[in-house]
């Protein structure tokens, strides 16, 4: 089958260790980075649909939504350009800060790049908590930009080096749980501080994102380096005292050398960057652009920024709205501890493709029903509670189908594919696109909902059938694999092994020159 994986490279190394309470607690800690994307993520739509907000930054899209006229086309009610940058602004300022923090990472360890996302996090939460005016709010929003940026880019790859290669998967997926949880939390108080008769509720819901902030600074500044990292900084004795403690077991010479073996053939790559493009790493760069590409054009994002925005449009009320938006966040959040549980045992394989023909089904559903209901105009009328009980279960499922594949995944696959010379680099280019992307979905989505109306979803639809016959092809399994032997996995595979094998052979050739 093409793109399936050979179990042969899962056996060659055996490692010993176990899942020791110091990896599970660094990892559960590393993961509080994912609390400040997924509280961002969440907390933004919720926001923009609160009428203080609007009224006091964007009186033209207020002015809309209250003094709309029957024959408006309700799905145009929220298409503002400077209402979307708000929420798009912050991608722009991660993808600049991830191509930085790739350096940082690298030279000095992924605990300072987590700890430097942790400050500027905190300082545009304080400064969005704050605004007076619109500029406020968009400079706020590119200092969390520039944290979630060192954050995205160094957590996963330090989950990935830290865990036993045979609980990667699920202590990976920490990071997604983190980012479901702070959504989740969004969510409840977007809805509680929606409620403020002073108004001044979106101000509290815009300044506790500094609460995560903290965790994550006060967090990494306890965490231990990973093994790899300290190897590759030269400090290769307090690496091994490191990999000892945090296997538990004093058996780790075998794990160690081909950790030093990875770190030595790093060293030769004076220019991670430009050695992307070779065609060795062929595989890995396709990956990196690929899967966070798709990962956007999952359409889970327009769901995650937009939700209230998205049910406020429909027919649901403010209040109601936010509920809903609620509903899908525990959905979002419950349904990722599925994945956790099963990636190491199921596969990442199977996890892509179930998920992609969950979501593909419940976007069709959900398509049809809001085509039926409210056709080209958006004007429904009266909205049966069946109705709307519908659309929120569908919209339910689809976010499930997601957080148990395309969510988690999209961040743990790139993270424990890419060899250590390039890891860093690979990583921010995949951190980087999935920035742009979700910068451009998140621009537009208002537009694109005013033109395209119902036919959004099948826009979307079309690509997860597009994403899933590419997994289906192109993507090995990497379960069960050591992440120092990943590139086992492309030398079994039946298309990119034309790729990789002439790298792996020049390695042989060069092996006994280097012994004279």
């Amino acid at each position: 089958m093409a793109g399936g994986f050979i179990e042969k490279g899962s056996s060659e190394k055996n490692y010993p260790g176990k899942l020791t309470l110091r990896v599970f607690i660094t990892c559960v800690t590393a993961a509080f980075g994912g609390l400040i994307f997924g509280y961002d993520l969440g907390i933004s739509g919720g926001v923009t649909s609160m009428d203080p907000f609007l009224k006091k930054f964007f009186p033209d899209v207020y002015a809309k939504e209250h003094n709309i006229k029957p024959t408006d086309n309700q799905y145009c009610k929220f298409d503002s350009q400077v209402l979307t940058l708000f929420t798009s602004s912050l991608y722009l300022a991660a993808l600049v800060a991830s191509i930085f923090a790739s350096k940082v990472t690298r030279a000095f360890g992924r605990r300072l790049t987590m700890i430097s996302g942790g400050v500027l996090f905190l300082a545009g939460a304080a400064l969005n908590g704050f605004a007076q005016q619109v500029w406020m709010l968009i400079v706020g929003r590119m200092l969390l930009g520039f944290g979630i940026g060192c954050a995205n880019q160094s957590v996963p790859i330090y989950v990935s080096e830290v865990a036993p290669y045979k609980y990667r998967g699920a202590l990976n997926m920490l990071f997604q749980l983190a980012i479901t949880i702070g959504i989740f939390v969004a969510n409840i108080l977007n809805y509680l501080f929606a409620k403020m008769e002073n108004g001044e509720g979106w101000r509290y819901s815009l300044g506790l994102a500094g609460v995560p902030a903290i965790m994550i600074i006060i967090g990494a500044m306890f965490l231990p380096d990973s093994p790899n990292s300290l190897i590759e900084r030269g400090q290769a004795e307090k690496a091994k005292e490191e990999l000892i403690k945090i296997r538990g077991t004093n058996d780790v010479d075998e794990e160690f050398k081909d950790l030093v073996a990875a770190s030595e053939a790093s060293k030769q790559v004076k220019h991670p960057w430009s050695s992307l493009l070779k065609s060795e790493y062929r595989p890995h760069l396709t990956m990196a652009i690929a899967i966070p590409f798709f990962q956007q054009l999952t359409g889970m994002n327009v769901i995650t920024f937009y939700a209230p925005v998205l049910f406020k449009t429909i027919g649901f009320g403010g209040t109601a709205s936010l509920m809903s938006a609620m509903i899908t966040g525990g959905c979002n959040a419950l349904a990722t501890l599925v994945s956790i549980f099963t990636v190491d045992k199921v596969g990442r394989r199977k996890l892509f493709l179930e998920g992609g023909a969950q979501m593909f089904i419940c976007q069709l559903v959900i398509a049809a029903a809001i085509g039926s209901k409210f056709g080209t105009d958006g004007n429904p009328g009266v909205l049966p509670k069946w109705f709307a009980l519908t659309v929120v279960v569908f919209i339910c499922v689809y976010v499930a189908g997601f957080a148990w594949s395309w969510g988690p995944l999209g961040w743990l696959v790139p993270s424990e594919i890419f060899p250590l010379e390039v890891r860093s680099a690979a990583q921010s280019v995949n951190v980087s696109v999935n920035m742009i992307f979700t910068f451009a979905i998140a621009q537009v989505f208002t537009s694109m909902l005013c033109h395209m109306k119902f036919g959004l979803f099948i826009f979307f639809a079309f690509f997860v059938i597009v994403m899933s016959i590419f997994i289906y092809k192109f993507l090995p399994e990497t379960k069960g694999v050591p992440i120092e032997e990943i590139s086992l996995v492309w030398e079994n595979h039946p298309y990119w092994n034309k790729f990789v094998k002439s790298s792996a052979q020049k390695n042989k050739i060069a092996a006994p020159d280097s012994q004279v």
